[in-house]
């Protein structure tokens, strides 16, 4: 048995005011024990059914407001909160946190935003979840019955031909699976990546280089860049196809472990401690030896590649972190929004759709259909249509994952109405001036070829003709 634990090389939970690491796990069955870096502090107000919570501040100094009353805390001050109190805090500290007994769902109620975080004073909104949803969400002794039904029917699934998994009754029950799966509530961040894990949509982005004049600039940000690995995949494709073209990249993640990885390059051959993936399983050998300078078991992204990327830690869902930035010619937001509840992921994804400058192009997979779907009915954006089945099919983690666990993809079905909609994961996105919501737009609209689009960069009309 263990006697020293360390904490893990990725956070446990991230909030909007802090990021949280839990040590374990502890053979005491009754006791939970986290690290907390507070940078603002706990986005809610919360009350604890059962749990009591202690705090000891390591370093920093912030304060507690509990029943309504302030007490300000700082180094080798220890705070205890017992159940049913109504609590958060604030501030810039390192916190080790105690939790008897452990959590479990359902155990905190959120009272009100924290507006020291999220900027505002209001009520959090009350739980109006469905019966379907706090179905999918009951536990028994601690243990969700609907996470084992998931489990055993997904490995049944995985053994199924694809002819009776398309036959309709059967694909109608994988339907209400997945449902099951998108409500259960347990979304977490996850750094699980690979090189060249969707070939068709880099295909896409060499495509629509031929747009990009000689020696133009072109904008490019991958946000929820995770440990690098799309980002460097994208640089390679471009660099390789055009190397005249000047490329302004940005990768952004939420999670300052990943970001700090990322800029490294660097990569073991081995499963990665990080992502938890052996991330270059895609790659052929010829591949590697392109990408990559090798030093023992440790790969290193080859400098030609690396050249110029910045790489920046921040929330995505802030409107500030994008506005700094400035519009974008292409944005890569892929396999994150996932993991968010699904009014966060709609909120973030309109935000992100801020930063596409005018007739830019937006790439999203890795999502709820359903968000992706509306927002770009509403919005107006063009889904481009070729390539659409090969990027859809193109992640096999994706695909793989369906119907049993919430990241999973459905199954292109032709026979939707909007599935040129639903199942495309690139757009290009007008001004609202001249965008009309893609729902109204007839099928030989939807399906012209992308070469007979005219569209302009927003960056090259700044720096053609040099």
């Amino acid at each position: 048995m263990p006697y020293t634990h360390s904490l893990p090389t990725s956070a446990s939970f991230n909030g909007k005011g802090l990021r949280g690491y839990t040590f374990g796990p502890l053979t005491q069955e009754d006791l939970e024990i986290y690290y907390v870096e507070v940078q603002k502090g706990h986005d809610v107000f919360m009350v604890s059914r059962e749990i009591t919570r202690t705090y000891y501040i390591l370093s920093g100094s912030g304060y507690f407001t509990i029943e309504g009353d302030k007490y300000e805390v700082s180094t080798g001050m220890l705070v205890e909160v017992p159940p049913r109190v109504e609590y958060s805090y604030s501030g810039n500290m390192n916190i080790l946190a105690l939790s008897r007994p452990r959590w479990f769902q359902d155990n905190d109620t959120f009272t009100k935003w924290n507006p020291d975080v999220v900027g505002y004073d209001s009520a959090f909104p009350m739980d109006n979840r469905s019966l379907l949803t706090r179905i999918s969400q009951a536990q028994f002794r601690g243990k969700s019955p609907v996470n084992a039904f998931l489990r055993l029917n997904q490995r049944l699934w995985n053994h199924l031909p694809s002819r009776l998994t398309s036959l309709t009754p059967i694909r109608s029950y994988g339907d209400l699976l997945h449902t099951l799966a998108r409500r259960q509530g347990n979304r977490a961040q996850a750094f699980a990546t690979l090189f060249l894990r969707n070939r068709p949509e880099l295909e896409l982005i060499r495509r629509l280089l031929l747009r990009v004049a000689y020696g133009d600039t072109l904008g490019l940000t991958v946000l929820g860049c995770s440990a690098g690995a799309e980002v460097y995949s994208i640089a390679w494709t471009i660099r390789s196809a055009r190397p005249d073209i000047k490329l302004a990249l940005h990768g952004i993640d939420i999670a300052e472990e990943a970001v700090a990885f990322a800029k490294r390059g660097e990569y073991p051959l081995g499963d990665s401690q990080l992502t938890g993936t052996q991330v270059f399983e895609a790659m052929t050998p010829g591949e590697m030896e392109e990408m990559f300078d090798r030093h023992g078991d440790v790969m290193t992204v080859k400098p030609w590649i690396k050249e110029g990327i910045q790489w920046h830690v921040g929330d995505v869902g802030e409107p500030e972190v994008l506005n700094a930035l400035g519009p974008q010619d292409m944005v890569v937001a892929n396999n994150f929004l996932c993991h968010m509840e699904v009014s966060d992921a709609e909120l973030c994804l309109r935000n992100i759709a801020r930063l596409v400058g005018p007739h830019g192009y937006l790439f999203v997979s890795g999502i709820d259909l359903d968000v992706r779907t509306k927002v770009a009915n509403e919005l107006g954006w063009e889904p481009l249509q070729e390539l659409l089945e090969e990027i859809h099919d193109g992640d096999p983690y994706l695909r793989q994952y369906w119907p049993g666990r919430y990241a999973g993809l459905e199954p292109l079905n032709k026979r939707r109405k909007d599935w040129r909609t639903r199942y495309a994961a690139t757009f290009q996105l007008y001004p609202k001036s001249i965008a009309q919501p893609a729902a109204d737009k007839s099928e030989s609209s939807n399906t012209r070829e992308l070469s007979e689009r005219v569209a302009v960069f927003p960056s090259m009309d700044r720096v053609s003709n040099k």
